[in-house]
């Protein structure tokens, strides 16, 4: 089996998680197509974000593999960068990739990010400190940066 799939319920509702090859490739609010079945990887993933929803664990050790573009790549390694509790804005995220008139770009990446939490797009917010969108919904984005807060 190349692509393995499961549901994990969680504080902000179900998350899907996919895997091929032995690492994650998505994590989303949005159902995947398919039969769900577990795998070794899935389930230290599984553990490891309910670790993250119990505020136990911070940083997350699983595999991943996004699929995106070398643009895209490069802004979700950044934002793995931000430490747990701390947010960026666009325009820092930009610097840190070596653009820093690209604050859009990294807002497109941001909307693009198939691995939700891991890849913490939750973290930046706009230039005057304002929660700016999140493709799983604000009121998510508002909870996992209260939880990280500890809130």
């Amino acid at each position: 089996m190349d692509t393995a799939r499961t549901r994990l319920e969680t504080p902000i509702g179900a998350l899907f998680l996919e895997e091929e090859r032995g690492a994650v490739t998505r994590i989303t609010v949005e159902p995947l197509e398919g039969p769900f079945s577990e795998t070794a990887v899935l389930r230290r993933a599984e553990k490891e974000l309910r670790e993250y929803f119990a505020g136990d664990r911070k940083r997350f050790t699983f595999p991943i593999a996004p699929k995106g573009t070398a643009f895209q790549k490069a802004v979700w390694a950044a934002l793995r960068d931000i430490p747990y509790g701390e947010t960026r804005t666009y325009g820092e995220v930009a610097a840190a990739v070596g653009r820093p008139k690209a604050a859009r770009a990294v807002g497109a990446a941001n909307h693009a990010n198939p691995i939700l939490i891991v890849t913490p797009c939750h973290r930046v917010i706009g230039a005057d400190g304002s929660l700016t969108g999140f493709a799983a919904g604000m009121e998510r984005k508002k909870f996992l940066l209260a939880l990280e807060k500890g809130a």
